[in-house]
């Protein structure tokens, strides 16, 4: 299976926050015939392992996304709502969704007071989530039949191909680095290493790193590299925490550890792979900063995938970049070896 076509599929599937086991059941599912091992854990992280005798290294991307839970029923069945995760409501009014009740997948769009009805002051604001509704379609004494406060809401999945390698669909944060860890694991199948490579899909991202948490201290392996989104060049947007989408970023910052940095990129020059630059001064918020500080301390490195329009329904990508950080991941395993170790802090 291509990465277009793994990505396709598994961003269709719901996997909000707390809650991504059928997701880790697709995943695991993918990965199995190309490691020695797989599980998932009880909080839904999936861990692989292509065993070697040389050093441990986790590459590691979260499966989660963000989302929505209903958290009251109008008298007329309307659907109020909370975020699972970042969600900004400017993006949610005239989306449809997928409330998933216990007997199965509702449709619903997500709607709001008309213009026609508002009042001035309140036409010259935007939306906030306690102003949308989701609507069914159907009387409120079927919707309290069907639903339940605290079921979970699936923004709309809709896989829209562009040109010039592009695609846009809701969740390639962070199923698009999912998908260059699976490409990476196919690279692997023709290439001798001597590492002991762990490949994990972690869970809970989007509410505070939690699966990556749990990751670092069941694994502590020697070396980790977390892969995530990063903001692509957008019309508007400050230049400076902005990259060109045909690229990888292998960024640069106190919680990231140069000596592994400066091999990844030794690797990419060799390979020909072209990788920007990316400069965080503190934390990454990204699973990078669990992971880099469980137990003693892992050395840590962060490989992030340009996107656009971060947490909406059309998180845009150039696929071409997951061949590519595939390649970088795949030939970067294939150089870790025992002597890295006396290298690491000199």
């Amino acid at each position: 299976m291509q990465p277009k076509e793994f990505l396709k599929e598994v961003t269709a599937i719901p996997g909000l926050s707390g809650n991504e086991r059928k997701v880790a059941e697709y995943i695991r599912d993918k990965w199995e015939p190309l490691t020695d091992e797989v599980l998932i854990t009880s909080t839904n992280s999936v861990i692989a392992r292509k065993k070697g005798k040389g050093p441990s290294v986790v590459f590691a991307a979260h499966l989660d996304e963000i989302g929505l839970m209903v958290s009251r029923i109008e008298d007329d069945g309307s659907l109020r709502m909370v975020g699972v995760g970042g969600v900004d409501p400017r993006i949610l009014p005239s989306m449809r969704a997928s409330v998933l009740a216990e007997n199965g997948r509702l449709t619903g769009v997500i709607g709001a007071k008309a213009p026609h009805l508002s009042t001035k002051e309140e036409r010259s604001k935007n939306y906030s989530m306690e102003e949308l509704h989701i609507d069914l379609g159907v009387d409120a004494s079927k919707v309290k039949e069907l639903v339940k406060v605290g079921d979970e809401v699936q923004l709309e999945w809709r896989f829209t191909e562009l040109l010039n390698n592009r695609i846009a669909v809701k969740t390639c944060d962070d199923r698009a680095c999912v998908a260059i860890i699976y490409r990476a694991m196919q690279l692997l199948q023709d290439m001798r290493h001597d590492a002991d490579i762990y490949f994990v899909a972690t869970c809970q991202e989007e509410i505070g790193a939690l699966g990556a948490r749990q990751t670092g201290y069941q694994i502590f392996p020697d070396y980790a590299v977390v892969l995530d989104v990063c903001h692509a060049t957008t019309p508007d947007a400050d230049p400076t925490r902005t990259h060109d989408l045909t690229a990888v970023v292998a960024s640069a910052g106190p919680y990231l550890q140069p000596v592994l940095r400066r091999k990844l990129m030794e690797v990419a020059e060799e390979q020909n792979i072209k990788v920007q630059t990316g400069v965080v001064s503190r934390g990454t918020f990204t699973d990078a900063d669990a992971i880099e500080i469980a137990k003693s301390g892992i050395p840590t490195i962060l490989l992030e995938l340009p996107l656009k329009y971060m947490h909406t329904s059309v998180e845009l990508i150039d696929t071409h970049v997951i061949d590519e950080a595939a390649r970088l991941l795949a030939c970067f395993a294939q150089k870790i070896n025992s002597s890295w170790e006396d290298e690491l802090w000199t």
